[in-house]
């Protein structure tokens, strides 16, 4: 997750390079990661397991040293925090930084661990792991990627650094939920059936890696001024953001021909099981293949044989459509069969969405243009051909009739456009260990179907400042959830529910709702998980009351709009609360006369009498203290 410059071997000029980010904060191009987690069956097959939403990278100021200023990661910066080798506990700052939270919104508290739970996470593992902050100030990287960095002394998350690392620089700690419940009728024998990618089936080997890709400046300032306990990352002066819609379409190609997710007859990288007590030693037997490749393109290649290019991915709507030409809808699409039948009906462009779909057009309106760089949301592959690339809901992949040049747009990852580069050879066939020259490769910086062994799947980042509560910190309360973190805001959680519903003024009275339906109000939204689940679609031509109408048609009693183009539907309101009218003040990108949101705000309209007690939200239990956060 993060900017699409990672590669297998890179330095801080490859992060600059990126041409997008999965996080949202207009600066921070460094990738970060975790293993994939797998269901390992009672027949041997494994079963990759999906995640809750993206990951949660949070910034904190944490660490002191006498005489010392918290400081920045520096240019070409690297760590890793974990083992990924052990087995065993061993009761160390190092182990005591990963940790484990089972998630039981309605039951009883449950200890963190660091081992694996061995019983069933009603709603989801959450996996965490908190990095060294003491800096020896010399060295970038270390040959085992953790002897420059040490952690405060007595306690992993706060405190006075060593005097052999002197410098505090600002502390990171990654969360990313796991949906476990999937498999919760599938539990056997006497143990729990989940394994990291690297063969761990005890937990106490996960691992997290960070390769700084930061304007170090924009840093320096956010960990100096970014002190407000608001949670809300408009409170953040230093920061510029991109949508989430445009971060979620950062991804990189794949570049290791192995299968990752699935049900798989191995680990990624044939890693096997160990464990323990003893460490366990890196690689395989089966094989796998080394052979590293330029990253994989999003797109058909027509340029030579019939002289169109690919323009990216734009976004569609349903009452406005991108392409008004003629259109036809084959269950065999492919991209090949689009672009001629567009051309033989005298048209320039094609665009192929949504697996069967092709549209035809002789100009893009720009609020639908692909944005440079993004692989976007068109990641649907052709019902005609699974290796050609078709659209997406609500986004449609772009073919344009060459003129005095022909070149693809460059998406997906450096050379991600077809790439000149030739293959190469990784350095280690162990999907659990790290060279070097970085971390395994990313099939998807945003999406969450991770490459197994590989990268974690990453939505939207955000940073904001928020608070904490002074609690113990190896308890989770029977109300913990994700934290409250959106990629816009990250607003305070809140417990406090909602009761009648009153129409407000912030919603102007042309917006037309369903029968039955009344506007709520504004709102916060939530990212890790949604405050409404199902997405409706985003971009052009969303509005207030195309969205309520869209949910009621999809069955919903929820609806809202957000940051003026998405689009959100539910039955109930998760990790939100009602907000000021004035925090809903973006006009719909459909309608300049309605209200859509706002920044991690939604104008929202239901179906129901009541909202109805809105479920709780998690707080950090850790000691009370300023942290800038950031999603991923």
């Amino acid at each position: 997750m993060g900017g699409n410059g990672f590669a297998f071997t890179m330095d801080y000029a490859d992060t600059q390079a990126s041409t997008c980010s999965s996080c949202t904060v207009i600066g921070d191009r460094s990738n970060y990661w975790v293993p994939t987690l797998y269901y390992h069956a009672e027949n041997g097959s494994f079963i990759s397991v999906s995640q809750s939403g993206g990951a949660t990278v949070y910034y904190e100021q944490r660490a002191t040293y006498p005489g010392k200023t918290l400081q920045a990661f520096p240019e070409g910066f690297r760590m890793v925090a974990g083992n990924p080798e052990l087995r065993n506990f061993t009761n160390t700052e190092e182990q005591l930084a990963v940790s484990y939270a089972c998630l039981n919104y309605n039951g009883p508290a449950t200890p963190q661990t660091q081992a694996f739970p061995t019983v069933n996470c009603p709603d989801g593992l959450r996996a965490q792991v908190y990095f060294p902050s003491c800096w020896d100030g010399v060295n970038l990287d270390s040959p085992d990627h953790k002897s420059h960095m040490a952690y405060p002394i007595g306690q992993y998350d706060d405190g006075t650094c060593p005097d052999s690392h002197p410098q505090p620089l600002i502390s990171i700690f990654y969360e990313v939920i796991w949906n476990t419940p999937d498999f919760a009728s599938d539990w056997y024998g006497s143990g729990q059936p989940f394994v990291w990618s690297m063969g761990d089936p005890t937990g106490y080997g996960y691992h997290g890696d960070f390769v700084n890709g930061w304007d170090v400046n924009l840093l320096q300032e956010a960990v100096t001024q970014c002190t407000n306990l608001s949670g809300n990352v408009q409170d953040c002066p230093v920061f510029q953001l991109t949508p989430d819609a445009q971060a979620e379409g950062c991804m990189i190609g794949i570049q290791v021909d192995e299968p990752t997710q699935g049900v798989l007859s191995e680990l990624p990288g044939c890693n096997p099981i160990t464990s323990g007590p003893a460490p366990a030693v890196p690689g395989g037997s089966c094989n796998a293949t080394t052979t590293v490749s330029p990253p994989a393109s999003f797109f058909t290649d027509l340029t030579s044989s019939k002289h169109w290019y690919y323009v990216g991915c734009g976004t569609d709507g349903f009452g406005s459509r991108t392409l008004t030409g003629p259109s036809q809808s084959l269950d065999n699409m492919t991209v090949e069969t689009c672009v001629d039948f567009c051309n033989s009906q005298g048209y320039s462009i094609a665009g192929t969405e949504y697996v069967t779909q092709c549209f035809c057009g002789n100009s893009i309106p720009s609020g639908n243009a692909p944005i440079p760089g993004l692989v976007g949301a068109c990641t649907d592959m052709c019902g005609g051909d699974d290796t050609e690339y078709c659209g997406g809901y609500g986004a449609i992949s772009l073919y344009e009739k060459c003129g005095s040049t022909c070149v693809n747009a460059a998406v997906g990852g450096l050379n991600g456009s077809g790439g000149t580069s030739g293959n190469t050879t990784a350095s280690t066939t162990s999907a659990g260990s790290t060279s070097s020259g970085g971390t395994s490769s990313a099939k998807s910086a945003a999406s969450a179907s991770n490459s197994g062994a590989s990268s974690a799947a990453s939505s939207a980042a955000a940073a904001a400042p928020a608070s904490s509560s002074s609690t113990d910190d190896d308890v989770t309360s029977n109300d913990d959830q994700p934290a409250a973190s959106s990629a816009a805001a990250a607003a305070p959680a809140s417990t406090s529910s909602a009761s009648s519903i009153t129409n407000v003024t912030s919603v102007p009275s042309n917006v037309t709702l369903p029968a039955g339906w009344k506007a709520v109000g504004c709102y916060s939204d939530n990212l890790n998980p949604r405050s409404l689940g199902f997405n409706g679609w985003w971009g052009v031509p969303v509005t207030s009351s195309g969205c309520a109408n869209f949910c009621n048609n999809q069955g919903y009693t929820f609806a809202g709009t957000e940051n003026a183009g998405q689009c959100f539907c539910g039955d109930e309101l998760v990790q939100s609360t009602q907000q000021p009218s004035s925090d809903c003040n973006m006009a719909c990108k459909g309608d300049a006369s309605q209200i859509c949101g706002g920044g991690a705000r939604l104008s929202l309209f239901t179906s129901q009498p009541s909202v109805g007690k809105v479920r709780r939200a998690h707080k950090h239990r850790r000691a009370a203290a300023h942290h800038l956060e950031v999603m991923s």
